[in-house]
Order: C-alpha cells, then sequence, then structure tokens
C-alpha cells in the first residue's frame, strides 16, 4: 500500500488536533466543575466539635471559623483551619474533616497540664511547653532552654521517691550549672548537687523517719514533730541539715 506524502504530514496533525481537542475538554469540565463547588449551594453552615473540652471555649473556635474559614464546602482550605486551631493555646493536636453536605468537623487534643515551667509558660505532661492560662495550682519546674523533658522526666522519680513520707514537691529547680533543688510543699529544701541526685534522695527517703523522731498514722503517712528547714544532699556519705531556731536535730523515736 502506497502513502501519500500529504498524508504522511497530514498524520501528526491529526494527533495533534485530538490533544488539542481533549486539552480543552478537560479544561471546561475543570473549570465548570470549579464553578459549581464554589456555588452558594455548597456554603459551608456548621462546625462541630467532636471532643469535649476542658480550656478551649466556643468563642476561640468560633473566631477561628469567622477567620480562616473561606469558600464552600469542597474548596475550603482544611489544613489552613487545622493549623490556625493548634495555635490555640491549649490546643496539642486538631483534626478537621468535611460532613457532607454543610459542615466541618473538629476533633481537639489538649495539652494536660503538669507543672509551671519558668517564669511565663506551662509544661504538659508530655513535656510540651506552652503558653496559656491556668488558675490552679500546679508545681513549678525550671531549667535551661530545651531542659522540659529532662525536668519532667527527674519531677516523675523524684516526686514517687518522696511519696512514702507523705511529701509533694511544690519546686524543681535545675540551674544553669545542671545543679537539682527541690523546696517541698512542707516549705523544706532539699539540695541535691549535680550527680547521684536519685540515689541522694533514695538515701533521704530511707533515713528521714529515723533520724527526725518521724511517726507513721494510720493512712500511712509519716510525720515528725518538727522538720528541718534546709537539707543538703551533697555529701558522700550523709547530709546537712538546718532546723528551725532553737530546736535540736535528730530526734530519735522512741523504742
Amino acid at each position: 500500500m502506497k502513502v501519500s506524502a500529504h498524508e504522511i504530514a497530514a498524520h501528526p496533525l491529526s494527533q495533534v488536533a485530538r490533544v488539542l481537542t481533549w486539552g480543552s475538554l478537560a479544561l471546561l469540565a475543570y473549570g465548570t466543575s470549579s464553578w459549581v463547588m464554589a456555588q452558594p449551594w455548597f456554603a459551608l453552615r456548621a462546625i462541630e466539635v467532636e471532643t469535649p473540652m476542658a480550656h478551649v471555649t466556643e468563642a476561640q473556635i468560633r473566631l477561628v471559623a469567622e477567620r480562616q474559614v473561606r469558600g464552600t464546602f469542597f474548596t475550603v482550605d482544611i489544613e489552613r483551619v487545622r493549623t490556625s486551631l493548634e495555635k490555640l493555646p491549649w490546643v496539642r493536636e486538631a483534626r478537621v474533616e468535611r460532613r457532607w453536605p454543610d459542615t466541618l468537623v473538629v476533633s481537639l487534643t489538649e495539652h494536660v497540664p503538669l507543672a509551671r515551667w519558668n517564669n511565663d509558660a506551662l509544661v504538659s505532661e508530655a513535656g510540651t511547653v506552652f503558653v496559656a492560662a491556668v488558675a490552679d495550682r500546679l508545681p513549678r519546674l525550671s531549667g535551661p532552654e530545651d531542659s522540659a523533658d529532662e525536668v519532667v522526666a527527674a519531677y516523675r522519680r523524684h516526686q514517687k521517691a518522696l511519696a512514702p513520707l507523705g511529701m509533694a514537691i511544690d519546686e524543681l529547680r535545675l540551674s544553669p550549672r545542671r545543679a537539682w533543688r527541690i523546696r517541698l510543699d512542707t516549705g523544706m529544701t532539699l539540695a541535691l548537687g549535680r550527680e547521684q541526685t536519685d540515689a541522694r534522695l533514695t538515701r533521704f527517703a530511707e533515713l528521714y523517719p529515723r533520724l527526725f523522731g518521724a511517726q507513721q498514722t494510720e493512712d500511712g503517712q509519716i510525720v515528725v514533730a518538727v522538720a528541718p528547714v534546709t537539707v543538703d544532699l551533697r555529701y558522700p556519705d550523709g547530709f546537712a541539715v538546718r532546723m528551725p531556731d532553737g530546736v535540736s536535730p535528730f530526734k530519735p523515736s522512741k523504742t
């Protein structure tokens, strides 16, 4: 079969024509669908929060909605809304989904505060530092920048070691020189220093009832008549004690 030069030249032109035709149809379809999805028929009319909230208020969510929710059910920028919600003070994580025909569904995970952090922030149970207002009385943790995880872990260990004595940590400090200091809810201060802090605190917890004439109550709590003001644990074989004025240390329990 013979093919003329005219047919050879026309063949690639027909392919180009088909490509242009299908391209034009695709653009038309895209433009039509975009126009349809942007119509008021698909307007968003509700934001539903699925999770219970302890600190985030409806007013805060409404403010985010007014500022960030733009477009219709199909065109709203879900990622933009999610990012804006996660900027709220108490929000740890946010999820945003569409629910046909006119609703955005929001799921929020809030920070659970463990303690106050340094002068103007909070630290969560997960060790995340965040800024928010809280009226609850919380222990105070402090330390150098980026030390929150370390201080939170130490707080949990030390609190566990002191629990048998009925003592609670009111403040735990890590100094820039990496020295640890505890203030208890009784007002007593414990200087742990920089090394072997866990071992030092364990030794204190073991010796405290015997050295200070402690007695155990019916509910298992350890109480003493007069407690030290300061206990310096930075000694290899013992610790130094400062008692209130006029009180003699080390009152052995009666046998």
